[in-house]
């Protein structure tokens, strides 16, 4: 090998090495430039991530509110179904002052406790509240046998007389019927 040839192998590898340092640098700026993207996006995604977050407790929050609303008045319907049976019975008390004839004030009285109780009965089964038949078969989950008697027209184990009426809301017994069964 001669000087010249020594001389020259130096400046390639000086070329490649430079090369390599403007590719390394390229490629570190690049980098550099792709890890400054994901911070961005990694900050938009946290911030995003804490709006959800506060509205879903605020969602939350407000669901609870109502929840409670709806319990405390849950009763509000049925309330304000009740309020014309007091006007009736109200009524009924004062109509009836001013009727000199006992007969006549026994009758109207008489109507009156009708049409309120009929109003009532309406009122409740328009909340799901309905009384326990008579006429069906003794069920122990809504009758309750006060006593046992020998009837030759009943049939063995059907009911022969209601003392007190059951009531039912919707399908869950609210009250046994109070009644007499046949033996």
């Amino acid at each position: 090998m001669s000087k010249d040839e020594i001389k020259e192998e130096p400046l390639e590898n000086q070329e490649e090495t430079e090369v390599t340092n403007e590719e390394a640098e390229a490629d570190a700026e690049a980098v550099e430039n792709e890890f400054d993207l994901l911070q961005t996006e990694l900050a938009e995604l946290k911030d995003k991530y804490a709006r959800v977050h506060a509205d879903f407790d605020n969602i939350k929050k407000r669901l609870e509110r109502e929840k409670y609303t709806a319990v405390e008045y849950s009763n509000e319907k049925f309330a304000k179904d009740m309020i014309p049976v007091i006007d009736a019975l109200q009524m009924a008390l004062t109509s009836t002052a001013t009727v000199t004839d006992p007969q006549e004030h026994l009758d109207k009285l008489n109507e009156g406790i009708e049409l309120t109780l009929k109003q009532f009965t309406t009122s409740l089964e328009k909340h799901g509240v309905t009384m326990v038949s008579h006429d069906e078969p003794f069920d122990p989950n809504i009758h309750n046998a006060v006593q046992a008697v020998d009837s030759e027209d009943v049939e063995s184990g059907q009911i022969v007389q209601t003392f007190q009426t059951g009531y039912k809301y919707k399908n869950r017994p609210l009250r046994e019927a109070m009644v007499i069964v046949a033996n």
